[in-house]
């Protein structure tokens, strides 16, 4: 975290999380599973006007140093929940547009979050035309088994780009009828989404584009 600046998104992987925005330009409700250093949840909050934020964070030591990351209080808006996010996506009393899964522990990415089980939770925990977006690592040998997890219970309506440092991978399922990208489409939620953000949303978008095979997009950012 940048103290002068903490709601900045720092490390290229969290950036490149931001664009579910290009598949779900206005989640009303969000969830993160996994709350380091708050980054995501802290930069929603403030380029995502009334969103409702939800974070799950299984280390109470984790949560102690929300202070210290500036991470707000609990509000109506926003709060963090010290639970196993494996547990909080059976629970479909409150469903998400945004399902963030940023989960890992001293071995590498939590197993009870890339379980087939788990990515089937995740399904059902989102809205229609909802997105899960799953930070992966790429030194991580079964990396590519739970991409396919995902892909099954898709519908195969998924994409991934490699993070800026090409150390992570993210992982985008769409939950829809209407889920194949277009350039024009994309296009307009750059323009619209643009100005609010610090962030180019156009180079996450163009590496989105280039995953499944279209033309380079006339915007920029």
């Amino acid at each position: 975290m940048r103290k002068a600046d903490p709601d900045n998104l720092i490390l290229g992987y969290t950036r490149a999380m931001m664009g579910f925005l290009m598949l779900q330009p206005k989640p009303e409700r969000i969830a993160m599973i996994g709350l380091g250093g708050g980054s995501l949840a802290k930069y929603c909050l403030r380029h995502i006007p009334d969103v409702d934020f939800t974070a799950i964070e299984i280390n109470p030591s984790v949560i102690a140093l929300r202070d210290k990351f500036k991470i707000p209080p609990d509000g109506p808006k926003f709060k963090v929940i010290c639970a196993d996010g494996a547990v909080y996506v059976r629970n479909r009393s409150k469903l998400v547009d945004v399902l963030l899964i940023d989960g890992f522990n001293q071995d590498g990415q939590a197993r009870q979050l890339c379980s087939a089980d788990f990515y089937d939770h995740c399904y059902g925990k989102l809205r229609k035309g909802g997105v899960l977006v799953v930070n992966m690592l790429n030194s991580d040998r079964k990396c590519a088994t739970y991409i396919t997890r995902i892909r099954e219970r898709f519908d195969d309506q998924v994409i991934v780009i490699e993070a800026e440092l090409f150390g992570n991978r993210i992982v985008f399922a769409y939950k829809g009828t209407d889920f194949p990208l277009l350039a024009t489409r994309m296009e307009d939620r750059i323009r619209d989404l643009g100005p609010t953000h610090t962030i180019s949303l156009y180079a996450i978008a163009q590496k989105m584009m280039e995953q499944i095979g279209h033309h380079p997009l006339a915007v920029h950012s």
